[in-house]
């Protein structure tokens, strides 16, 4: 047979491409092979088992999906990572050591400040220069104490002085444990006496006009709580007239903690006032 014939069974050479066959030459796919074959004896019925299971696949696994690239600090080799978390640390120290220093730069004085002033000023000068306080008014290191005694007189004349009663130490008292304590109890007895003394030279003589008006305010208040203490009631059995007051203040220094090298004297001192006499219309517990 030819090489070049076309008949479904011819072969072609290898260096030959197969040329289709004509349209009219091709045929439809043929359905289930018809075969002359005699039919044999029927195939015993035979019942399905169980399908078998499936088996894995020996095909290659599909890839994974390409990572996202690293951004940012991740980005850098190892080496850079490490230069630049050295270089974050440094930041972060300036910026600590530098808050500090303009804290206590502003901060009133104390322990660190007189050990290390002159360390915080060149650090702060002139570049951080800070005109304002941190606090306004700056805290106390002084615990001061109002107290007050009064000459009542007695139902026969005669008039007695009553001993020091320590209004602070009441309202202390008050206020220790109290959830909500009242502003006066807070703040009238402190307030007068700043009042008092912000008006007031060294030898308790009034400066200025308000001066007169501080000593009413101050003595209104002595002679309210008078009148209201129960202690004085009792020294006076409650049918005496308070006719007189007059009002001390007593300071002593906050002691330094424990582990400060500091030495404060906590001897307490008194400021005394002169006698005030009460008018008659606040005798019996102030203005009415």
């Amino acid at each position: 047979m030819d090489a070049y014939d076309e008949g479904s069974n011819a072969r072609h050479g290898p260096d030959v491409p197969r040329r289709p066959a004509p349209p009219a030459q091709r045929v439809a796919p043929a359905g289930p092979a018809e075969t002359d074959v005699a039919p044999g004896p029927p195939e015993p019925d035979v019942h399905p088992g169980p399908e078998p299971e499936p088996v894995a696949s020996l095909a290659p696994p599909e890839p994974y999906p390409p990572a996202e690239p690293r951004t940012g600090i991740a980005a850098l080799s190892p080496r850079y990572q490490v230069g630049v978390a050295l270089a974050l640390a440094v930041v972060a120290i300036g910026v600590c050591v530098h808050i500090g220093m303009t804290f206590l730069h502003v901060a009133p004085a104390n322990t660190v400040t007189r050990a290390h002033g002159e360390a915080v000023d060149d650090w702060v000068y002139p570049e951080f220069e800070q005109n304002w306080k941190l606090f306004a008014p700056n805290p106390l290191q002084q615990n001061i104490s109002i107290q007050v005694r009064a000459g009542v007189r007695g139902p026969d004349g005669m008039t007695q002085t009553t001993g020091w009663y320590d209004l602070s130490a009441e309202d202390g008292r008050a206020i220790d444990g109290n959830l909500l304590p009242s502003h006066t109890q807070q703040n009238e007895l402190r307030r007068a006496w700043d009042f008092f003394v912000a008006t007031h030279d060294s030898e308790n003589r009034p400066v200025g006009l308000r001066g007169s008006l501080s000593e009413s305010y101050l003595r209104r208040i002595m002679v309210l709580r008078l009148d209201h203490d129960d202690a004085v009631r009792a020294a006076t059995g409650s049918s005496g007239v308070i006719e007189r007051v007059q009002v001390r203040s007593r300071t002593s220094n906050v002691p330094p903690p424990d582990w400060s090298r500091e030495k404060v004297s906590t001897t307490p001192s008194y400021r005394e006032l002169p006698w005030w006499r009460v008018p008659q219309d606040e005798a019996r517990g102030g203005v009415r």
